[in-house]
This record gives structure tokens, sequence and C-alpha cells, in this order.
């Protein structure tokens, strides 16, 4: 039989992984990124809702065809990377984990469980055991920031975040996608027919400072998980969070300015340095020549780009940041097979 390298290590090609939610935006960024990355997979098997069922996939020059939950769960996967929102999750989750298939989970339905892993492979990976059948994906504009906040903690200590995101319309999904295409041709406006708007407002030319739904405390869902994520991946309460989330109009990348608080001070150059050392991280941080990270340089690599990385004068032993990555790939897709890596490589899923 076939063999394949994940990390260094030789794997028999036997194994079968689900994804669930194969045919929306991150479902077939995950088809990409297993098919890139050259998984050791035996079968594909793509699952999706009931409009979906037949659906042709083509994977590596074969073609699947999409079938339900019930199918899928009976074909006993190895794995199954669900995107397909949070009910969806909590509802089949638990069916393929009691059919001994591991869940790597994109939604927000696991994420704060406590009796679930939340797991950004270059952070906390180490954590997983063979007992964890679903384990949570971050939400993608957490995973960027605490790529570049872990090793900062470390050594650092964090007292205090703030943070700014510029989030893509991917972030919300396609209807979002064509909402700002249709807002760029006058002949084929969107906002003429509210039932296909992703957002209550124009997005062209705009900027929403609205990701998710609000909340009683005027916060919006994805700022709150910003803060609860940060705590749980980093193992540390005394963190304080508080952010603004903003929906631009830009299509794949999300960006955020972040603003840090130590409890121990910094000396510049060893931080950039720490920061370029970090798996996964990539310091692009020359203004003079113009260089800082963007969306456009990101959107397709898997990197989480750090840059205008200066000390805030206007507090003792603090940081400002500039943080981009594709919110697609390692915001949700990549991240997810690396987790689905992280199992082959130490064992700890059946194939």
């Amino acid at each position: 039989m076939r063999k394949q390298t994940v990390y260094g290590k030789f794997i028999e090609l036997s194994m079968k992984i689900a994804v669930v939610g194969a045919t929306g935006l991150v479902g077939q960024k995950i088809l990409e990124v297993l098919d890139e990355r050259d998984f050791p997979l035996k079968e594909l098997i793509p699952v999706a809702s009931a409009r979906s069922l037949g659906k042709k996939i083509l994977y590596q020059g074969k073609e699947y065809s999409v079938i339900g939950m019930e199918e899928a769960i009976n074909r006993k996967p190895a794995i199954a990377i669900f995107s397909a929102g949070g009910q969806t999750s909590l509802d089949w989750a638990p069916e393929f984990a009691k059919n001994g298939t591991t869940v790597i989970d994109n939604s927000s339905a696991w994420r704060m469980d406590p009796r679930k892993k939340l797991v950004i492979p270059e952070i906390n990976a180490y954590s997983l055991s063979t007992e964890d059948k679903v384990i949570a994906n971050p939400n993608c504009s957490t995973i960027q920031l605490i790529m570049a906040l872990a090793p900062l903690h470390r050594k650092y200590g964090i007292k205090r975040v703030v943070v700014s995101t510029y989030q893509s319309v991917t972030g919300t999904g396609k209807n979002a996608v064509d909402q700002l295409y249709a807002e760029e041709s006058p002949s084929n406006r969107v906002t003429e027919s509210p039932s296909n708007r992703a957002y209550p407002h124009q997005i062209y030319r705009n900027c929403l400072p609205h990701c998710d739904v609000f909340l009683d405390n005027d916060y919006t869902k994805e700022e709150i998980k910003l803060l609860n994520e940060t705590r749980k991946i980093l193992d540390d309460d005394s963190i304080n969070l508080t952010a603004t989330a903003v929906r631009v109009p830009v299509v794949g990348g999300h960006s955020e300015s972040v603003n840090i608080e130590f409890n121990n001070d910094f000396d510049l150059d060893e931080l950039k340095k720490l920061l370029n050392n970090s798996p996964g991280v990539v310091v692009q941080d020359n203004p003079k020549a113009n260089l800082y990270p963007m969306p456009i340089n990101a959107n397709g690599k898997d990197e989480v780009f750090v840059g205008r990385i200066r000390r805030d004068y206007s507090q003792k032993k603090s940081l400002n940041l500039w943080i981009v990555s594709d919110n697609l790939r390692k915001g949700a897709a990549t991240n997810a097979i690396q987790i689905a890596e992280y199992l082959v490589k130490s064992n700890l899923v059946d194939s």
C-alpha cells in the first residue's frame, strides 16, 4: 500500500476522512488544503445538507458523491472535519464520536465547553489524547491573534490586550461575498433584494463595526469570542482583553490592530526575534521599505504575518502589533487539518 509523509513520519494510506459541509466556502478550502498537503487518506467522504446530496466533488482526479450524515457515520471515518454550522455540530458530532470517529469542529458549538479542547497545533496540540473525540477549532480571528500572543505571553506575561479587527467578508460566508460583488455592479444591486443580503447595510466601500450578533452588553459575539477563547487557549483567566470587530470590503484575509500591555518589560529586538522564530509566524516589519502585512499578500498562505511592531509610548511595558492571516486557511481549514495531522503523527486515531 502506498505511503505518505506527515510531519516526517511515513503513514499507510488507509484512512477515511469525512468533510462535513464539503460544498461550503470553508469545506471547499478544506478539500483544497487536504490536496495541497497530500494528507494520507484512502477515502474521502464529502458530506452536506439534503439539498446537496448527490452533488459531485472532484478530489485528486477522482469523483466523489456528496452523502448524508447517517451514511457517513456508517462508513466509520477515522476523522470528520466539520464546517457546517453550530447546530449541525451539536446534533451530529456526538453521533460520529460514538461510532469511533474523531471530530474536528470549525463552528463555535464546542469551543467553550470545558470538556472539549480548543486547539491551535503550534500552541497546545500536546494536550490532545485518544480520549478527545470532539476537538474544537478556534475562531479565525482568535487563531491569528494567539499565534502572535502565545510566545509573547510565555516570555513577558500578558496583562491586557486591546484588539481592533478588520475582517474579510469571507468570514461571513458565500452570501456575503455575493453581496459585495453585487454591490460593486450597479446593474445587479443586491440591496434591492434584502433577503439575499448578509449584512444590514452596504459593505461595498464601507466598514461595518458589526461582526456576528449583538449581545445584551452591546458587544458582538465575535468580540466576546476573542476574550473567552484567548483565555482558554492560553489557560490564563487573568488576561484582560477588549475588542472591536469590524467587517471590511476585503475578499480573503483578516487584519488586526493589537495593543498589548505586559507584566514584564521587553527588549524590542529580542521580541521581534522571538516572534520570527515562532512556528507559523512570519515577521514583515520594515516600515522604511513599506514592508508590513497586508491581506492581499496573505491570501492563499498558511502563515500568520506580523508587522508594525513598536512600543506604545503612552503606557509602560506596552506594544503595538499588526497581524494578518488568511481566515479561510490558517483561520479555519489549515488549522483543522494541522490538528488532523497531529492526531495521525501521534497515533491518536485509528486508520
